[in-house]
């Protein structure tokens, strides 16, 4: 069975789907106000829960969502990413990670003490990091640890910079050649060590040595302005990404137009013709677990057990039409 947390603007929502179907436990807000932006959950306790606000900053539950407390220890109220990892391959602790707006990077050992990885904005690259909408500022929009090594990080700077750790953050390496510049989500794989993928703003990119020379496989791409990516965990050839043509046509409902692919080895990129695409559609969210793929837009929920053109089926979480989903993950 998995365990999913989709995180809608206004709510968290906590779904169990299983082979035969899904259902949803609960619909939670952690704050009235609450504008949400990333959720993440405890890989090895998925009743540990925390998810970001755009002004309320990190808010923790122990009970699957049931319940939500405000987190202190993060200066900034707009926490923008978060992730959980298993401190060491095959631990049975973790350490949690939350980025913020202003650029900063935070490290717990249990959502609730938080310490602050300094040293990120002092890079020569973060005069040139810039959001487009509000310019004047930057955001950490990713943070993705290494699958064998959970103190090398990539951090993705939103927009400007992929940057990386390789000592928990207590040190930083800046952008290298090759690496984009505006990147929203990245995966990794347990069976492909040194690899990993990234949906960019700017493109697709992979990396097959841990950050230090990338490759940007394109063909059969058509809208290059990715958001979200997820590889089959029996298949580190098998990826599935979505995308649209530009900012414009991912995010608002008005003027969506988005679409998910899917490549297979060296094969190009493929259209996925098995869930609601194109014209209204804002940015699907990708996740994966051991049921299938699981992908979220303002269309609702669809789950497909090997992301194929077969239709996906639908599972029920209701979803505004004019919504902007801000996470899922698949415990």
């Amino acid at each position: 069975m998995d365990r999913l947390f989709a995180a809608l603007p206004d709510r968290v929502v906590a779904v169990d789907a299983d082979a035969d179907g899904a259902e949803v436990r609960r619909e939670t807000t952690p704050t009235p106000d609450a504008s949400l932006q990333c959720v993440a959950a405890s890989p090895l306790d998925p009743d540990i829960v925390c998810c970001g606000t755009a002004d309320d900053g990190l808010f923790r539950s122990e009970d699957a969502g049931a319940t939500w407390h405000s987190v202190e220890g993060i200066d900034h109220a707009r926490v923008t990413s978060v992730a959980c990892v298993p401190s060491e391959h095959g631990s049975t602790a973790v350490t949690w990670w939350a980025g913020t707006e202003p650029s900063r990077v935070y490290r717990s050992a249990d959502a609730l003490a938080w310490t602050a990885c300094d040293g990120l904005t002092d890079l020569p690259s973060s005069s040139s990091w810039a959001f487009p909408p509000r310019p004047h500022t930057h955001h950490v929009r990713w943070i993705q640890a290494d699958a064998h090594d959970s103190d090398h990080l990539y951090v993705a700077v939103e927009a400007g910079a992929l940057v990386r750790t390789h000592d928990g953050g207590e040190t930083w390496e800046d952008r290298v050649e090759g690496s984009r510049r505006d990147t929203h989500s990245m995966t990794v794989h347990s069976d492909a060590p040194g690899r990993a993928y990234c949906a960019a703003g700017d493109g697709y990119a992979e990396t097959e040595d841990g950050g230090e020379t990338w490759t940007h496989p394109q063909a059969g791409l058509d809208h290059r302005y990715c958001w979200s990516v997820v590889v089959d965990p029996a298949d580190p050839d098998h990826r599935l990404l979505s995308a649209a043509s530009g900012a414009m046509r991912a995010h608002r409902a008005g003027s969506a137009d988005t679409y998910v692919y899917r490549k297979q080895g060296e094969d190009p990129w493929e259209r996925v013709d098995g869930l609601p695409t194109g014209d209204g559609v804002t940015r699907y969210v990708l996740a994966v677990g051991d049921e299938g793929f699981y992908a979220l837009s303002n269309a609702g929920l669809f789950r497909s057990p090997d992301g194929g053109d077969e239709p996906w089926d639908r599972l029920p979480l209701a979803v505004d039409d004019d919504a902007t989903v801000a996470g899922l993950v698949a415990i």
